[in-house]
């Protein structure tokens, strides 16, 4: 570890820092221009059924009765001690309601993920290895098939046939081992084919290098000649899509969580919207932009010590 690399890492981790805190300020901006005030909609709603009391204290604690700045600089001073404010609908802490339905999230867009990964390496690893006929036309075709079906009717077809045809799950019962993996299934599919692209163009353009015809030469089989030599330079350029794709997982998870009938973080977004519980959709797209940025900088750290072609040289930090 040198000390250009940890300049370099200082500098993203800088760069994320000040992204996020863009992202947060972006987000209050957009929703204190949006047409209607809060105040008026939400609280002062009888449905709600807010006291004086309670619509005296949410307007004290997020400043509505003070310029927009100063709401800005209170709310972002807020943010960055973790406090996600109050809901407007239930008057409950935003980080409590968020908490609730994170780890329901969490574990459906990792696994999705999972999916992505192995079904791309899989799709990817057949193209090399099996018949020209399959591995070359059909499997080639397969991250573009993909690629064209919205993870929501791959969430219904999966619904339909292992669900109510086969018996496999209940959709009732939709927190279970199997109901999450098949909407992990719906919700990876459309995500592995951007990883399978990227890693079959490299895995083309690696097999025609001249140390894969020095192998293939010495007698190296195909199977040890992929896992050997070809697999960990054509995966550098999939960490790098991967870290991309984050932003696909989370907004795919909020449809795939309400046709799977999940309780997470899209059922507490559609809620959110539903009742204009604008404290709860900006804490929302925050933590979204956060996970975003912070995927991505994991990425960029971790690429320089994967690949030394990339890695930074204290004469290049110095010069930039």
């Amino acid at each position: 570890m040198n000390r250009a690399y940890g300049i370099y890492a200082l500098r993203r981790v800088v760069q994320a820092a000040v992204v996020i805190l863009l992202a947060y300020v972006f987000t209050f901006v957009v929703i204190s221009v949006l047409p209607g005030d809060p105040v008026t909609n939400t609280l002062r709603n009888p449905q709600n059924g807010f006291t004086e009391e309670e619509i005296t204290r949410i307007v004290s604690y997020y400043g509505l009765d003070r310029p927009v700045y100063v709401q800005l600089w209170e709310s972002l001073s807020r943010f960055v001690t973790g406090d996600l404010g109050i809901s407007l609908r239930s008057g409950l802490p935003v980080s409590r309601l968020v908490g609730e339905v994170l780890p329901s999230t969490i574990v459906l867009a990792l696994s999705a993920l999972a999916v992505a990964v192995l079904l791309a390496f899989a799709v990817a690893f057949g193209t090399r290895y099996l018949p020209v006929r399959y591995g070359q036309g059909l499997l080639r075709a397969f991250p573009s098939l993909f690629l064209s079906v919205p993870n929501y009717v791959i969430g219904l077809l999966l619904i339909n046939v292992f669900a109510f045809q086969l018996g496999w799950f209940r959709v009732i019962d939709a927190e279970a081992v199997l109901p999450t993996f098949f909407a992990a299934v719906a919700l990876g599919i459309p995500v592995s084919a951007r990883v399978a692209e990227v890693l079959i163009a490299n895995l083309d353009h690696e097999a025609g290098q001249e140390y894969a015809a020095v192998a293939r030469s010495r007698g190296l089989g195909q199977t040890r000649l992929f896992f050997r030599h070809l697999l960990k330079p054509s995966s550098l350029p999939v960490v790098t899509v991967i870290a991309l794709t984050v932003g696909e997982l989370l907004g795919g998870a909020v449809i795939t969580e309400k046709i799977f009938g999940r309780t997470g973080i899209g059922s507490l977004v559609e809620r959110s919207v539903t009742t204009q519980d604008l404290p709860v959709l900006q804490a929302v797209v925050a933590l979204a932009a956060v996970v975003f940025v912070v995927v991505n900088l994991l990425a960029d750290l971790v690429y320089p010590l994967l690949d030394p072609r990339v890695r930074p040289r204290d004469k290049e930090v110095v010069a930039s």
